[in-house]
């Protein structure tokens, strides 16, 4: 088992985007993972799961991996939360 606590930084917080390539991400390995805010444990492969935690900018969430890739999908995930997105192209408008 592997466990990090960090802060969110992105600007929405964990919000549809962030959740949904933290989902994306965490389905790439076998582990299961769990993140914990607070109270709150929910299942870190469920989009709809990560969206009820509400974690907002600066929030602490602490992520847990367990299984055979346990330590690589911690590291992955730790940096997707504490690290900029990059930004979408902004799509060309139609006359």
């Amino acid at each position: 088992m592997a466990k990090q606590t960090v802060s969110v930084i992105h600007p929405q917080g964990l919000h549809a985007r962030p959740a949904a390539l933290f989902v994306q991400l965490a389905k790439a390995f076998q582990s299961s993972v769990t993140v914990k805010k607070g109270r709150r444990i929910v299942d870190g492969k469920s989009i709809m799961g990560l969206l009820t935690l509400a974690a907002g900018p600066a929030s602490r969430i602490a992520i847990v991996t367990e299984g055979v890739d346990a330590e690589e999908a911690l590291a992955q995930l730790v940096e997707l939360v504490t690290t900029p997105l990059p930004e979408l192209p902004i799509p060309k408008r139609r006359k």
